[in-house]
């Protein structure tokens, strides 16, 4: 190993580890606003354990899940880790990273030193009897998201990952459009095919809340290339022109109704007829983009709170409400009416096996799905960016940043 770290866009000799790196680190007395923190310090570089791959980060996605992490809400992960025998005071995030494979560990196999990867998120343990039953890794005891329950992630010169979690970087990529997809489009493969019994379809309809931001741009292209129509949801016209332009049928501008939260108790006579004919105009907004009075097979959720309701309501009879976050509050409320007379499905969805993770990444590497890569930023923004994603501030599509790559355009070949 090499005594001395390298600065921010700079390589050492391939295979030469330093002892130590630069990294963004979230400290527990910091936690609260991002742009606090986050805070740019030296720390050491992780050491490969046997299934283990050491690699250099060329650049770094950027997702809500540290925003959370930023602001210690709903938990702070350096406590949770440090309770299960972490040592360590300091969380390293970043759950998506484009990089090379620096150092391997005795029992890795499938890549070697000076491969091009990327990186996906789900992390579990390699012998959880759960697994090895035949269960699904994602909900499995041990499961967690790489970057954000885990230490060792992507915002810092060298990150740690599982051998299962590398895929081959697609090669008509840059560095940092290969960093930017791969959660969110993990994440929503598995929402849209995990689910046996309401899995996307040729000619489905699916209804796409965010439809501009990360998770939605990917979503509304998987969805398309199923076969199935796309409504998106928005807030406002220019965003949803965008999802158009990715394949979506119609939008729905969001702005245009106010029935939004928890709804009124259902024994409100008054407030339920008011919740219920918004409600209702929305279902038919979703008709109208659509071009024709069907509604949707799955609709794909994250918002949560504010939308649950809707959601829902709107589904058709016997589909899918299919959730992976929360990002408007936790108190999601069902009316049963419109849930098991309908027999509708509420699904909850999260992280990806690898099975879904490596199927999805052929659909990138094939160039069937986009990263719809929005921003550059530089290593030093990465507290502002997480701070202008929980203001709602960042540009359509996805957000990533340079760390190894020195400037933006590299790695095409």
């Amino acid at each position: 190993m090499s005594d001395s770290g390298t600065p921010i866009g700079v390589l050492p000799d391939l295979g030469v580890v330093p002892e130590s790196m630069i990294a963004q680190v979230v400290r527990s007395e910091r936690m609260g606003d991002p742009r606090e923190a986050f805070a740019i310090e030296t720390i050491p570089v992780p050491v490969p354990g046997p299934n283990d791959v050491l690699i250099a980060v060329m650049a770094a996605g950027i997702n809500y899940n540290n925003v959370w992490a930023a602001k210690g809400l709903p938990i702070d992960v350096i406590k949770i880790r440090q309770k299960a025998g972490d040592p360590r005071d300091y969380h390293v995030g970043g759950s998506d990273a484009s990089g090379i494979v620096w150092a391997t560990g005795d029992q890795v196999t499938r890549f070697s030193v000076g491969d091009e990867v990327v990186v996906h998120h789900g992390v579990w343990g390699l012998t959880d009897p759960w697994i090895e039953a035949g269960n699904d890794p994602m909900t499995a005891p041990t499961s967690q998201i790489w970057g954000y329950q885990t230490n060792d992630g992507s915002f810092a010169q060298f990150s740690l990952a599982s051998e299962h979690q590398l895929m081959p970087k697609a090669r008509h990529l840059t560095w940092e459009e290969a960093a930017a997809p791969t959660l969110v489009g993990t994440t929503a493969y598995r929402m849209l095919h995990g689910w046996q019994g309401n899995t996307v379809r040729d000619g489905d309809v699916v209804l796409v809340w965010g439809g501009s931001g990360g998770l939605g741009t990917q979503a509304i292209q998987l969805a398309t290339v199923a076969g199935a129509k796309v409504v998106a949801v928005v807030s406002s016209d220019e965003r949803g022109d965008y999802c158009k332009q990715l394949g979506a049928v119609g939008y729905v501008n969001r702005t245009l109704f106010s029935h939004w939260g928890v709804p009124p108790h259902w024994a409100d006579s008054e407030g339920q007829r008011e919740w219920t004919g918004s409600a209702r105009a929305f279902g038919k907004a979703v008709w109208e983009a659509l071009g024709e009075r069907r509604n949707p097979n799955i609709v794909f959720e994250h918002p949560g709170e504010d939308t649950i309701p809707t959601s829902v309501f709107v589904c058709e009879n016997g589909g899918m409400v299919v959730i992976c976050a929360g990002t408007t509050g936790y108190t999601a409320v069902v009316d049963l009416r419109y849930h098991w007379t309908r027999q509708k499905r509420l699904q909850g969805s999260h992280g990806t096996n690898d099975q879904q993770a490596y199927a999805y990444n052929e659909l990138v590497a094939e160039g069937k799905i986009d990263p719809c890569l929005g921003r550059v930023g530089r290593f030093e923004e990465i507290g502002q960016i997480h701070h202008e994603m929980d203001e709602g501030k960042l540009p359509s599509g996805n957000t990533s940043v340079l760390v190894g790559a020195p400037t933006p355009g590299l790695g095409r070949k």
